[in-house]
């Protein structure tokens, strides 16, 4: 319902009006009420043609929000913090990004969450969306890390400084449990309504990290849940299983970073999913994997030049091997830092594939140009 949405805007603004700004970092000490988020105005061209040659008369382009964030997050006495934050973006409509509370009397060994946030999968997944090195997640993560939001349980926590295996690492080893729904954000739209539970159905997800030196990260993810069928023919649950590894290298200005994930559905499965983005439901079987590797160099502190190369595609659909399946992106750009709360990306998108192009196929090249600021 539309009065629903503009009572929560109308109550969060009011809030924001009490509130006095420190930035996106976490609530730090005290107990006041903090205001934080970012707006990322965005340009795209599509560059689009047939068998890999340019038809102008299909090229598209625009501008708009790839997303727009603000959020309040803050201290309770005692042992207790929140964290909310709405959202507006073109793929997910509008609605609360995330809003959890935390106990962290234990902290930094233990924090327990509930609420609506990240699910604990991967490393891109898990950066903020305003520390992204390139403008858009890889394929992979969005088809088979998400959904990246979720309403669940977390226990997370670190070994802090009770290990220390090298000089300037603190956080030798990390870790996230979640048990979530495994359905993905709430998002209100129009015709916004409760619904109730259908089943007892959920998702187990688990991360690990190890961190033998301030310049090398591993990491290990796993994802696995049942749902009930979308078919009334079905005979038992659907069921999900995501594996993924991950790898990190920073190096003074110079920064690495790969993974890969695998999936395997059974009943059926979801295309789509990232970053909020609507999810779509596929009958059948399916085995899919990828993998992207990136590198970016900081030059004068302002200066960021990217690269990134990255692969996703299904493996077996339906028991049955897929051959030359996968697509490719290559996508290379630049970050430049005006200062720390205000930064211009710039990516261009080659997709390609495995397999050569039909005479009748499309294909779609993407120049990107967005301008991120940081509310403080």
């Amino acid at each position: 319902m539309k009065s629903i949405k503009y009572i929560i805007i109308l109550a969060v603004a009011i809030a924001f009006q009490f509130s006095y700004s420190q930035g996106c970092e976490g609530p730090g000490e005290g107990d006041g009420i903090k205001i934080f988020g970012f707006i990322q105005p965005q340009y795209e061209y599509a560059i689009t043609g047939m068998n890999k040659e340019h038809t102008p008369d299909l090229d598209q382009s625009g501008f708009f929000f790839n997303r727009a964030r603000l959020g309040v997050m803050g201290n309770i006495p005692y042992d207790f913090s929140y964290y909310f934050i709405m959202e507006y973006a073109p793929a997910a409509g509008f609605g609360i990004c995330d809003a959890y509370v935390s106990y962290d009397r234990y902290k930094p060994f233990l924090t327990a969450a509930v609420g609506q946030f990240k699910a604990p999968f991967g490393a891109e997944q898990m950066q903020g969306c305003h520390k992204l090195y390139t403008i858009d997640r890889s394929d992979v993560v969005n088809e088979l890390a998400g959904p990246i939001r979720d309403m669940g349980f977390m226990l997370s926590g670190s070994t802090g400084e009770k290990i220390k295996i090298s000089e300037g690492v603190k956080d030798v080893f990390t870790y996230q449990l979640a048990l979530m729904n495994g359905e993905g954000r709430d998002v209100m739209g129009d015709d916004y309504e409760f619904h109730s539970l259908s089943d007892n159905l959920k998702t187990y997800v688990a991360r690990l990290t190890f961190s033998p030196s301030k310049y090398f990260t591993l990491g290990g993810s796993y994802k696995t849940g049942k749902f009930t069928p979308d078919s009334p023919t079905a005979t038992e649950d659907d069921s999900r299983t995501r594996l993924g590894f991950d790898a990190a290298v920073k190096y003074k200005k110079f920064i690495l970073q790969g993974e890969y994930i695998s999936g395997t559905d059974n009943g059926s499965y979801t295309t789509g999913g990232g970053c909020g983005g609507a999810v779509s439901v596929v009958d059948g079987s399916t085995e899919r994997s990828g993998y992207y590797l990136t590198a970016l160099y900081r030059i004068k502190d302002k200066f960021e030049p990217v690269f990134k190369y990255e692969s996703y595609g299904i493996d077996k659909l339906n028991d049955v091997a897929v051959d030359n399946s996968h697509a490719l992106r290559w996508t290379a750009g630049f970050n430049y830092h005006f200062n720390e709360w205000t930064r211009l990306q710039v990516n261009y998108q080659y997709n390609t594939k495995e397999a050569k192009y039909l005479p009748t196929q499309a294909y779609q090249d993407v120049l990107q140009i967005q301008l991120q600021a940081i509310i403080k």
